[in-house]
């Protein structure tokens, strides 16, 4: 990959134990596990988020992504799970992250950030300062039924490469990524992280072909297994 550094893969929208075990079995260094959303991908119920969650290898992160804006609700919300990653999918009220840390010091904190225009720009910047990882998706929060990510689009990926030059924690890129403009997507931003949902499922069940072909995509084929 022309000397680019291989990405950390996480790999959203898991539903089962089972779909867990394939993606780290193909290199996935992380896994998402969606609650509520106002739409999109991947749902499930808190207690097979925290099974899930509890059978993962203790070397895997385990991201929640919730849809709550308040800091105390998200902090309920995490107590009910136990993942070692919270994934904020929306604007955190007040940008209030101090409770969240004091409350939970060991659980990383991940905000994600709709890539729309080069207001995201300042955006990230400015969130950069609260958080450990910022997630850049495609996305619209602003709309009537937000849409929160697991859209399957792509935004403008020069965006996304200005932001991860301009801040001082890793990113993760996501957002219509699949094997066919993952290269292309890796080059451009050179992102700590990718993030894949849509383009490595089919019929919205992760399908083990897509996955592998991904995985060759970026990795060197004698590392599958």
């Amino acid at each position: 990959m022309h000397g680019i550094l291989y990405p950390k893969v996480k790999i959203c929208c898991v539903k089962t134990k089972a779909e867990s075990e394939i993606a780290i079995r193909y290199g996935a260094k992380a896994i998402g596990l969606v609650g509520p959303m106002p739409s999109g991908p991947g749902q499930i119920r808190n207690e097979l988020i925290k099974e899930i969650a509890a059978s993962t290898p203790i070397n895997i992160d385990t991201f929640l992504l919730t849809s709550e804006t308040d800091s105390s609700k998200i902090i309920e919300h995490y107590k009910k799970v136990n993942t070692n990653t919270i994934q904020i999918v929306d604007e955190l009220d007040e940008r209030n992250y101090n409770l969240i840390r004091d409350e939970l010091p060991s659980v990383e904190i991940v905000q994600v950030i709709h890539v729309l225009d080069n207001n995201t720009i300042e955006e990230a910047i400015e969130i950069s300062k609260f958080v450990d990882y910022i997630l850049l998706d495609s996305g619209n929060p602003n709309l009537k039924v937000k849409t929160l990510g697991g859209t399957g689009k792509v935004h403008d990926w020069t965006i996304s490469k200005t932001i991860r030059q301009e801040v001082d924690i890793p990113i993760y890129l996501a957002g219509g990524l699949n094997e066919n403009n993952i290269e292309e997507a890796i080059e451009t931003v050179q992102p700590y992280g990718i993030d894949l949902c849509s383009g490595v499922r089919t019929n919205d069940v992760l399908d083990e072909i897509k996955i592998r072909s991904f995985f060759e995509k970026i990795k060197p084929t004698s590392d599958l297994l």
